[in-house]
C-alpha cells in the first residue's frame, strides 16, 4: 500500500509543493513546528534512510540541501536544522526546520497556518530555489 507520502508525490493528496526533480520531492509539512517546516522525501518508497542505497541517499542529501538553503533565504530563522526520524510515516524523509531556539526542534510545539500562510510560504520559498 503507497505511504500518504507516495499519494502526495503522485498528486493523489493535495500539498504546498516547494521543488521536484527526477528522484526526489519536497512539500510543507502540514503540522509545521515552525513556519517554512519542509520535508524532502525520495519518490522511491524505502522505509530507513540507512536502507536506501548510497547513490539515492546522496541525492536526497543534495537535493534536501538545494531546498534548506532556500529555505534559509526565504524564511526569516538562526538556521536550517535537518532531522531524519521517520517513525510516523514508512518512508524516508527529512524534515528541514527554520529555527529560532532548540524549541523549534522539538516537535512539541506547532504553529497554526492558514491555507493562504501556507501558499505564501511555499511562494517565498520557491523564489529562492537556484
Amino acid at each position: 500500500m503507497p505511504s500518504i507520502f507516495t499519494k502526495i508525490i503522485t498528486g493523489e493528496i493535495p500539498c504546498y509543493k516547494i521543488a521536484e526533480d527526477a528522484d526526489n520531492f519536497a512539500f510543507l509539512d502540514i503540522n509545521p513546528n515552525a513556519q517554512g517546516h519542509t520535508l524532502c522525501v525520495p519518490k522511491k518508497e524505502v522505509d530507513k534512510i540507512l536502507d536506501m542505497d548510497e547513490a539515492a541517499y546522496m541525492k536526497l542529501m543534495a537535493f534536501s540541501r538545494k531546498v534548506g538553503r532556500a529555505i534559509e533565504a526565504a524564511i526569516p530563522c538562526k538556521r536550517v536544522g535537518m532531522s531524519v526520524i521517520g517513525l510516523e510515516v514508512p518512508h524516508v524523509h527529512v524534515h528541514l526546520i527554520p529555527l529560532q531556539s532548540m524549541q523549534n526542534a522539538t516537535f512539541q510545539h506547532k504553529v497554526s497556518m492558514t491555507p493562504e500562510e501556507f501558499e505564501n510560504t511555499a511562494s517565498k520559498i520557491r523564489k529562492h530555489l537556484k
